[in-house]
C-alpha cells in the first residue's frame, strides 16, 4: 500500500525508494520495526532506530484507538499539521488553542497549560508530544493521578528535561512509544502516528 501522505507520483516514488534503502539496514517485518523505518526516513539517521522503545503493548494500544476514532491531541501545530488526515477518522488536534488563561496565571508553558485546559478530554485519546519535555512532565504528573490515554507518543527534543521526561514516561503504566536521550523532535512523533495510521488502514492490525 502506498504512503497515505504520498499523493502524487513523484512523492509516491520517493516514499518506496526510501522505504526500500531504509529495508536494507532495519528490519521492517513488524509493526514496532515498521514504526522504526519510518522514523530513520524522517530523521535521515540509521542509528534512529535503536533509540525507539514500546512500552505496554503500544502498537496494539495506537491502532485500536485509531480504530475507536480516539481524538488525537498534540503539542504544537507542526505536530497537528504533520499527522496524515487520511485513512482513518480521528479529530487531530493541537493543544495550543486552549489554556492562554493558565499560562498567564501561572507562569508554565503554553503547551503545558493547554493540556492542563484540556485534561477532562483526554482519557482514552491519543497523545502526541514531539517538542515539549514540560508538556510531557505535566501529562506523566495527570497519569500518575489517574489519567488513561489510548497511547502517549513522547520523543520530545533538547537538553533540558526531554531525555528525563521520557524515562519517566516509560515508568507508566499506559501504552507508549519513546525514544531515548536528549534527541527525538515533532518528525519522529508524527512519524509514530503516522506509520499506525498506514498499518490500520492496511488492515493489518496485530
Amino acid at each position: 500500500m502506498n504512503d497515505l501522505g504520498a499523493v502524487t507520483r513523484e512523492a509516491r516514488d520517493i516514499s518506496e525508494k526510501s522505504r526500500a534503502i531504509v529495508s536494507g539496514f532495519v528490519d521492517g517485518g513488524t509493526p514496532e520495526g515498521r514504526i522504526r523505518q519510518r522514523c530513520v526516513i524522517a530523521t535521515g539517521d540509521p542509528a534512529f532506530a535503536d533509540l525507539m522503545r514500546f512500552n505496554n503493548k503500544a502498537v496494539e494500544a495506537g491502532i485500536m484507538a485509531i480504530k475507536s476514532g480516539a481524538p488525537i491531541f498534540t503539542d504544537i501545530r507542526m505536530a497537528q499539521v504533520g499527522i496524515t488526515k487520511r485513512g482513518h477518522n480521528c479529530d487531530v488536534r493541537c493543544v495550543l488553542e486552549h489554556g492562554s488563561d493558565i499560562a498567564g496565571k501561572t507562569g508554565v508553558t503554553r503547551t503545558s497549560a493547554g493540556f492542563t485546559a484540556l485534561e477532562a478530554e483526554l482519557e482514552g485519546s491519543i497523545i502526541v508530544i514531539g517538542n515539549a519535555p514540560s508538556a510531557a512532565l505535566t501529562v506523566c504528573k495527570m497519569i500518575k493521578n489517574g489519567l488513561k490515554p489510548a497511547l502517549f507518543v513522547a520523543t520530545p527534543v533538547g537538553f533540558v528535561n526531554a531525555a528525563e521526561s521520557k524515562e519517566l514516561v516509560r515508568t507508566l503504566d499506559v501504552p507508549s512509544v519513546t525514544c531515548v536521550g536528549t534527541r527525538g523532535g515533532t518528525p519522529i512523533a508524527v512519524a509514530v502516528v503516522n506509520e499506525l495510521v498506514h498499518i490500520y488502514a492496511e488492515g493489518k492490525v496485530p
